[in-house]
């Protein structure tokens, strides 16, 4: 039986993953690891039912990668982000002809994350 899976995506930089991340889309922080000071940051984080995986390690990932993240409600959730005044984004929702509305994202390191709410 499978299970949820847990995206890995590749980072460079632990403080603009935490801005971005954690201050900006309001993800937590459920474990940090490193296998010893001045190593790579291996970190989960989770947004309600969200689990995601951000590695500095090489090969884990790599940049360009795209997740796309079902919420309840895509334009209240682009509301609530373009209040922050986040200085590296400013997103926007869009209809698809394959019947979704969505807002697409890019996080520092090039990954993309497309959060979408299905028309009905």
């Amino acid at each position: 039986m499978f299970k949820h899976a847990t995206p890995i995506f590749r980072s460079f930089d632990e403080k603009l993953a935490r801005e971005f991340y954690i201050d900006f889309l309001g993800f937590e922080v459920v474990f940090e690891h490193r296998f010893e000071p001045n190593t790579p940051l291996y970190l989960g984080l989770v947004r309600d039912a969200c689990t995601l995986h951000l590695s500095e390690h090489f090969g884990d990932g790599a940049p360009g990668t795209q997740l796309r993240i079902e919420v309840d409600d895509v334009d209240a959730m682009c509301a609530r982000l373009n209040a922050k005044q986040y200085r590296n984004a400013r997103p926007s929702c869009q209809d698809m002809p394959w019947g979704s509305r969505q807002m697409t994202i890019n996080d520092p390191f090039g990954n993309r994350i497309t959060f979408y709410t299905e028309i009905e």
